[in-house]
Parts: structure tokens; C-alpha cells; sequence
């Protein structure tokens, strides 16, 4: 149960960055212009982050050729993958799960933009 809550206060902040972006602009513009703004909101709160993280995937005893590219890691420890789509997929949670096992860390944040309401699921890596 004390999975539930880590980075309970780190995620909390995030998610007012991203209601305050979904507040401000709405439900109608594309993944890029939502990213751009929650890059300002995050710059703006002095929240600590990196855009566009490469992550390499090891598979046995080399590197594969594909690499992942993570939205936003957060505060060291979370990523959070910015979405605009009608709904969101068990693609897009295995994605940001993929995510979480590359890059080692536990907690990440799916956040999709496009829906009138702000939809978010935190996500916690339990097993590796």
C-alpha cells in the first residue's frame, strides 16, 4: 500500500501544472502546443525537469537500435507523458510503463489533454 503514495506531493504539483495548462487552453490543440505550455508551467513553478529524455533500451549484452523518448522526466524520479487524444489506450499506459522500466524509476504520470475535463492516471512500476 505505501506504493500508492510515492511522490504523492511531487505528483499532486504536477497535475496542477497540468490543470492550469488544460484550464488555459482548453481541449482543441495538439499534443505539441499542451507539452509547450507545461514546459512554461513547470519553468514557472521552478519545477525541476527535462524534455525529450533518451532512453536506450539493453537487451542481454548490447544495446537495441530503438530508443524511447520520454515527454518530461520530473524532479528526477517521474515521467509524465503528455497526451491529445479522444481516449487513452492500453498503448499508451504500456508506452509510458516502457518508459518506467528503461529508465528506472517508479512513478508515471499519463496525462491526456484532449478530453474537456483533464484526464490523468499515475502509474506505479511494482515489479522489474
Amino acid at each position: 500500500m505505501e506504493d500508492y503514495y510515492l511522490l504523492k506531493e511531487e505528483c499532486y504539483q504536477l497535475i496542477g501544472c497540468c490543470m492550469e495548462v488544460h484550464n488555459c487552453l482548453g481541449s482543441g490543440f495538439s499534443e505539441i502546443v499542451y507539452k509547450d505550455a507545461l514546459e512554461y508551467e513547470l519553468k514557472r513553478n521552478h519545477i525541476p525537469f527535462a524534455r525529450e529524455v533518451e532512453y536506450l533500451v539493453r537487451y542481454k549484452d548490447i544495446i537495441l537500435p530503438h530508443k524511447f523518448f520520454a515527454d518530461f522526466v520530473v524532479f528526477d524520479s517521474i515521467i509524465l507523458e503528455a497526451k491529445a487524444v479522444s481516449e487513452i489506450t492500453n498503448n499508451h499506459y504500456d508506452q509510458t510503463l516502457n518508459y518506467l522500466v528503461v529508465s528506472g524509476m517508479e512513478v508515471g504520470l499519463l496525462v491526456n489533454f484532449k478530453q474537456t475535463k483533464l484526464q490523468y492516471k499515475r502509474i506505479i512500476l511494482t515489479e522489474r
